[in-house]
This record gives C-alpha cells, structure tokens and sequence, in this order.
C-alpha cells in the first residue's frame, strides 16, 4: 500500500504535481541525455545483452569503473545510477547506450561530462570489442537482428507497438537522440518555452539531421529518426497544437496527458500490461483488475514518461527533436536550446519567430524537414535563413548568460558547428550522403570508422 502522502485523489492534485517542478532561475539547471549504438568493432553487428562481452557485461564494467549503484530488473542489471550527481546510465530497447546528465549548472560543465563519460565508456568498452556509433538511426541492421533487452516495459512496448502504428518498433529499435531538458519559474515561464520549442523543434530536428541511411542505402530522407515518429502512434506524438491556444498552461496539459492510454503499472516489482487504458481510467478506478489501488505520484511520473511529443513537460521541460550525432556535437544541441529559452530577451525573440506560424504550417514542417532539412519552408522562408537568424538569438543569450571557462569563453563557442552547417547548407546527413556517394562508394561499413565514438 503507497504511503499517504504519495496518494492522488483529485485532478488538483495531478496539476500540481507539475507545477511542483517550477523553480527560481537561479537554480536552473541543464540536464543533458544522449543515446549511441554499440557495435561489435570488426563484425559492425549489434551487441546482446548476455556474453562475456555483452551489454551486460559492458553495464558492469562501467559499475566498477565508476562506483555507481546498479539498477536491476529481476536480477539483471539495465543501468547504473550516480547517487552523487543524479547522472544515470540506462538502456533503451535495442541496447542503445544512453546517459542521462546530471543536472549542471552551465554548459562548460555538461562540456565536461560528455567527455568524462566518453572516456569511462572506451575504458570499459575497448577490452569487450564494443565501439559506439553516434547516429539517429541504424545505418545498415535489420530490426530483427538487433537483440532485445531485459526490461520489463519495453515488451509491452513492443508488443502495443504495431497496433497504433508502422514505425513504432522501429523507432523503438533503431533510432538513437540526444535531447536537453530545462527548467521553468512559472506557469507563464512554461508557456513561454514550450510554444518556443515545440514551434522552432523541426529546426533542430533539420539542424541535426543525422540518419540518411537504411538497411545499408540511402532512405531518401535525412532524419528516418524524425519520420519513424510520423507514423509510431498519434496518440501520444506530435506537435500539440492545444499548446497555442487561449488559457493553456499545467491544467490543460494534466487534461491531455490523463486521456493518453497507459503502457503499464508499475506494481510490486512487476509491469503491468494495461495497454490501451487511458490514464483517467485508472485515476477514476475503472480499470479492470485495478479498480481499488491507489494512484500515486509515482503512477503519474511513470505515465508522463510515456508521453513523446516533441517537446514535453514533467517537472521539467525536454526537447526531443534531434538525431543523435558525432561527439563534438553533443554539447550543440544543449547549447542551442538554452541560449533561446534561459535568457528572457532570446526568448522572445525566438517566439518572435514563430508566433504568427499556424498549426498546419508547424505540422507541415514537422514533416517536410525529414526529407529536405534546412531546404524546407515555411511561408516565402527557407529553413536554412530562420536558422540563421535563430542562432544569432541563441549565440546572444549564452553570451549574455556569461558564464565563461578558464580561457575566457563564454558559451556561445559551442554553436559554432551549427552555425558552419547553416553556412554551409549542408547537415550532417547531407555529407554522408555525399560522401557514400563519392569517397565511400557506396560502401555503408565506413561509417563505422567516420561516425564511431
């Protein structure tokens, strides 16, 4: 039986469960979380979780190495949690590497842990034959032949999965992100950042694109990441366009995200398959075979991490528009979200942007940066000249935030690949594209050496 005070009862209650995660401004923090494929380094297959030289293996090597507590699921062990910082390392369900950052607090220090981690990670990896490649989606495997891992609420996962949608397990399986999550001071803060971000979150996405390739050949788009989420379940993806309206703030949020259906409960150690069920069901004790247990906070939180559309809220704000990428560019995508949303005069300025931007333009671009990328258009506007001058907003508000490393630079450095991108009109996919064609040709096994950690 949950404590009392873990207990939701009214709708009150689950509104304010949000709204708990407001926070004065200086004590925002940036939150940085970043997925990567292991690959075996000669045979360039996908790693399983058992083996003298699996993912498991892998998971404790890096307990040793680093003095973190493990996280188990019957008797495995899926992840590794710092009790110190609130970093975490996890997996995701094709044995995607993920850590999730420490809450820090400027992007000298979030800097710094990507390259700590990388450094622990080629520790512990380089003695089992792993190396790790940084794109938004498998490059050449098959979804069949990459291993499933040991937790519990990705088999639910798997198995709701095609029936709301064609991409699901693709996504689920081959495609791999890096997002950035950010704080809020108020209802009115919240707002603010996440129109900002869910309108200007195909930028990224176009920014980043960085998954041009499948099964060994190209796709025809430049984030199969981005468009595997076009079509995994609309029930739960998207844009939000209920965000843009009159009067939206946590209640309006807390009235969407109850109608969602659920995955799973969380209960007694076990996950409960309720796939289908909406969340308000539950709430209201009309769920078959749960009508008498309690809801928690906990059932809340776990709900709410089921959720994916483009940018979410929690206690906390996520954007999770980009495709995973080359190493030096982890630190951009954090960068480029908080010099438009943590500095007051960016943040307008950006939501100046895209406040005259309607729904069927913001959806349409959703969609038509997954092919063109920095090509597409909004209006009279390429993508290409909005990233411009969205990146001169968000290189004044790190600058203005001044906080500043040994050498004396502020945080703005950190956008100058973006910013050669933009010169260039050339993404990250855009060059292995051209280079497959070319240095490559055709031959997809280089990218194993161009894009590995």
């Amino acid at each position: 039986m949950a404590s009392e005070e873990q207990i939701i009862s009214t709708k009150n209650q689950l509104v304010e469960w949000l709204e708990a995660g407001c926070k004065p401004k200086q004590k925002w923090r940036i939150g940085t979380e970043h997925e990567k494929f292991p690959f075996r380094h000669q045979a360039h297959t996908p790693i399983a979780y058992e083996g003298s030289n699996g993912i498991k293996a892998l998971l404790e090597s890096m307990q040793e190495q680093t003095g973190w507590e493990g996280i188990f699921e019957a008797g495995n062990i899926i992840g590794l949690t710092d009790p110190v910082s609130g970093g975490a390392i996890s997996l995701e369900p094709g044995g995607q590497f993920e850590l999730s950052g420490a809450p820090l607090k400027n992007l000298h220090e979030t800097c710094s842990e990507v390259h700590t981690h990388l450094a622990q990670l080629r520790e512990a990896a380089d003695p089992l034959d792993i190396g790790f490649l940084g794109m938004g989606y498998t490059p050449d495997w098959k979804r069949e032949d990459i291993p499933k891992m040991p937790k519990g609420r990705y088999k639910i996962m798997s198995n709701y999965m095609p029936k709301v949608g064609q991409k699901g397990l693709d996504m689920m399986y081959r495609t791999c992100t890096v997002q950035v999550n950010v704080d809020f001071a108020s209802e009115n803060d919240m707002v603010k950042k996440l129109r900002a971000s869910l309108a200007l979150q195909p930028l990224a996405t176009a920014l980043f694109a960085n998954s041009p390739f499948k099964e060994g050949k190209p796709s025809g788009a430049l984030s199969l990441r981005s468009q595997a989420w076009l079509d995994t379940d609309a029930d739960r993806t998207g844009m939000l366009d209920f965000v843009f309206e009159d009067g939206f703030g946590f209640e309006r949020y807390t009235d969407y995200a109850v109608q969602v259906p659920m995955y799973f409960i969380y209960d007694k150690g076990n996950y409960q398959d309720v796939t289908g069920n909406r969340f308000i069901d539950f709430f209201n004790g009309k769920l078959a075979g749960f009508e008498k247990t309690p809801v928690t906070e906990q059932h809340w939180s776990d709900h709410l991490t089921t959720i994916f559309p483009e940018a979410r809220i929690k206690r906390y704000m996520e954007m999770r528009g980009a495709d995973g990428g080359p190493w030096k560019r982890l630190c951009a995508l954090p960068a480029f979200w908080v010099g438009l949303l943590y500095d007051d005069t960016a943040l307008d300025a950006a939501w100046d942007v895209a406040k005259n931007w309607t729904a069927e333009q913001r959806n349409q671009l959703r969609i038509d940066v997954t092919e063109k990328g920095l090509k597409a258009k909004i209006g009279k506007f390429e993508l290409s000249d909005i990233a411009q001058h969205i990146l001169e907003i968000s290189s004044h508000g790190l600058t203005s935030r001044n906080n500043l490393d040994s050498r004396g630079e502020s945080e703005a450095h950190f956008l100058d690949d973006l910013k050669e991108i933009v010169k260039n009109k050339e993404t990250e996919a855009d060059k292995l594209l051209r280079l497959y064609e070319n240095q490559w040709q055709r031959d997809i096994s280089n990218i194993y050496t161009n894009h590995a950690y």
